[in-house]
This record gives structure tokens, C-alpha cells and sequence, in this order.
């Protein structure tokens, strides 16, 4: 039986307890979650050095694959990369048990379709240049294996996301991360603390990731979409840190630059905007690069 799955003595009667005891034992099952991520940080991080290698040798695709809860939480942390970091949509692909339909209506049948999962690989032509992190807490999933062997076997860059030792789809991946969060409150409920682990996990991968890619600066979101009054609030002050000047110049630095961050830092530094433009192009868009070139002239 699969750990996930197993019933655990300490939470018999769970039903007949009173509601801060059944939220305690939720609440001390959330806290062991997030603990069980520490472990599991060396393999996060050469996951990430592996993954930002490939991302930078040319137009790599970021690949989630999951199936229900792990499928929505994988799906999730993708799509929050393009307005935080600035993650081209063109270079995120979504592999989903049950296709999209799935996202607003989880079925579980889906996720034992292997040969559905393989026939997407071979779709969206996953190969060398991409990245495919898949993610499932029992690690057994059909659908989540069978798409990153495929994967794999196609020459991408292989990731598991997985809290059962020992599982298929750690042993499928180059680079398993293994989150050991054991028995569930309510067994086998694993969007409880499995899921919890494993957005900790995938928010910690990806942003580790984009920070090493050039998307982050004194913690703050360099390529950060500003397209709504809070954001574009956020990039006066980004701008206004980072190059050291008042919010008004700030904010006229990020009109000449169409509101982009990265370039609107530059000119607020005293760069003339084309200029900008071609440093950061000429240094992979690395705007820390550009200003330490900067600061030593």
C-alpha cells in the first residue's frame, strides 16, 4: 500500500473531536509538511543548477506534468512565472491528466491513462531543449510517469516532485526531490499535506530558478509584468531601490522604457534607453551585470 494511502491510529475518532483539536492535528500535519522540505534542499538546488544550464542554452520549454491535486498545484506555480518573472508564455507547456477540462473538474480516471501522456509528449515535440518537471505524491501515478520516461527517452531534462520513497516516477527523473511528509490527517488526502510540501517545493524550485536566470534583484522582481495600478506601483518602487533615486524619476524611467523594469533601471542610472536595451541584450539580461559594469566605470 502506498504511504499516502495508509491509515493512521493517531486520528481515530478524528470525527467525534472538537474543532480546535481537528484543526491542531490539520495544523501540526501542515507545519510537519513544510519541515520535511529542508531535507530535500540539496536536491532542490541541483535540480535548479541543472535546469537554469538548460534554460540558458537556448529557446527551452518549461514543461509541468501532473495529475489531479499535484496536477493543479504544478499547473499553478507555471503560470504565475510569466507576470512575476517576466517567463515567456511561448517557452511554459502544461501537461494535465484530462486535459484542461481537468482544471476546473478533477476526474480521476484520467491519471491512469499512460499512453494518453506519451501521445502528448511525442505532440508538443518535448525533446533536448526542454525542461519537464513532473509532480505526484504517491510517485505512482501512471499519466505523471509514463510522460517524463517519455520525456526522458526523448532527451529533456528530467525533474520529480514526489513524497513516497523508493516510487516510480523518482526513479523515472535525472534529478528526483523526494519530500517525505508520511501519513495524511485524513488518509489519502494528499492536497493536505503532501500538497502543501509540494508547493513549497515547486514555489522554491521555480523561484531559485528565475533568480539564477536574472529575474530577481535584492529580492525584489526585476521582470515583473506591470500591467495593473498595484504593479505598476511595485515597478516605481523597484526602480526607485535599486537605482538609488526618487519615485518621479523612476516613474519617467519606466515611460521611456514602455514600463520594462530591467532597462528602466538603467536609465534611471543615467543610460540613455537604446543603450540600455543593448547592455542588457549584450549581458543575457542580466541587469546586475550591466550595473556592476556601470558602477566600475
Amino acid at each position: 500500500m502506498r504511504e499516502s494511502e495508509r491509515i493512521s491510529p493517531k486520528y481515530k475518532g478524528l470525527d467525534t473531536w472538537g474543532d480546535e483539536d481537528v484543526l491542531s492535528a490539520l495544523w501540526d500535519s501542515q507545519m510537519a509538511a513544510v519541515a520535511a522540505v529542508r531535507p530535500a534542499l540539496p536536491s532542490i538546488a541541483a535540480a535548479a543548477q541543472a535546469i537554469v544550464t538548460r534554460l540558458k542554452a537556448g529557446d527551452a520549454r518549461l514543461v509541468y506534468v501532473g495529475a489531479g491535486s499535484s496536477g493543479l498545484l504544478a499547473t499553478q506555480d507555471g503560470m504565475e512565472l510569466p507576470p512575476t518573472f517576466g517567463w515567456p508564455r511561448e517557452r511554459l507547456t502544461f501537461l494535465m491528466a484530462g486535459g484542461s477540462a481537468a482544471r476546473l473538474s478533477l476526474e480521476g480516471a484520467s491519471e491512469d491513462d499512460a499512453d494518453a501522456a506519451r501521445q502528448e509528449v511525442a505532440h508538443y515535440h518535448l525533446g533536448e531543449a526542454d525542461v519537464v518537471i513532473g509532480v505526484a505524491a504517491s510517485g505512482g501515478t501512471p499519466y505523471t510517469v509514463a510522460a517524463l520516461e517519455a520525456a526522458r527517452e526523448r532527451g529533456a531534462l528530467t525533474v520529480a516532485i514526489a513524497n513516497t520513497p523508493g516510487c516510480r516516477l523518482l526513479d523515472a527523473a535525472e534529478f528526483p526531490i523526494c519530500i517525505e511528509t508520511g501519513l495524511e490527517v485524513i488518509a489519502g488526502s494528499t492536497r493536505l499535506g503532501a500538497g502543501t510540501a509540494q508547493k513549497a517545493t515547486l514555489g522554491m524550485l521555480s523561484s531559485l530558478v528565475m533568480t539564477r536566470m536574472g529575474h530577481v534583484i535584492d529580492g525584489m522582481m526585476v521582470s515583473v509584468e506591470a500591467d495593473n495600478i498595484k504593479l505598476r506601483e511595485r515597478a516605481i518602487r523597484i526602480v526607485s531601490v535599486i537605482a538609488e533615486c526618487d519615485e518621479a524619476a523612476a516613474k519617467d524611467a519606466l515611460g521611456r522604457t514602455q514600463g520594462k523594469v530591467k532597462p528602466a533601471i538603467l536609465v534611471a542610472m543615467g543610460m540613455a534607453p537604446e543603450d540600455a536595451d543593448r547592455r542588457l541584450n549584450d549581458n543575457g539580461g542580466d541587469v546586475r551585470s550591466v550595473m556592476n559594469l556601470i558602477q566600475a566605470q
